[in-house]
């Protein structure tokens, strides 16, 4: 089988070139890694008690993919430009880690519902600033 790297470095040109436009619209992007947050962390509540009928296999995925990305959106927080916003989130995405870690050790979902209501209150308001309706902070 031969391998044709003209193709290879035009898929890679592409790939790189795709990845540049979509984070063209940081706004989309952090958008984006909390609605899969939240998809995940509602996931893992529901199948977190296993007793209950929760699926291991979702349980597992989902519980890795929300600390995964809680990791993400802390590494990208600014605090030099976010200032106190910046520390608000970080404690927001860390209260929601903690809740997750607590609920895999008791088995249960509870305190990452709890969690749901402010990150979805902040991926809200995340969405009307893309949209303009909200004043950025510099």
């Amino acid at each position: 089988m031969s391998l044709s790297y003209g193709k290879v470095g035009a898929a890679y040109k592409k790939t790189q070139t795709q990845s540049v436009v979509e984070v063209a619209d940081p706004h989309a992007v952090v958008l984006a890694m909390l609605d899969e947050l939240l998809k995940a962390m509602r996931a893992f509540a529901n199948n977190a008690d296993l007793k209950a009928g929760g699926d291991r296999e979702v349980k597992s995925k989902s519980f890795a993919r929300s600390l995964t990305i809680i990791y993400a959106l802390q590494s990208s927080l600014d605090f030099e430009k976010g200032g106190d916003i910046a520390n608000n989130l970080f404690q927001l995405y860390e209260y929601a880690r903690q809740q997750l870690l607590k609920d895999m050790r008791e088995a249960k979902g509870d305190n990452t519902q709890e969690a749901l209501p402010p990150l979805t209150e902040i991926r809200d308001a995340w969405e009307q600033m893309r949209e303009g309706g909200l004043p950025e902070q510099d």
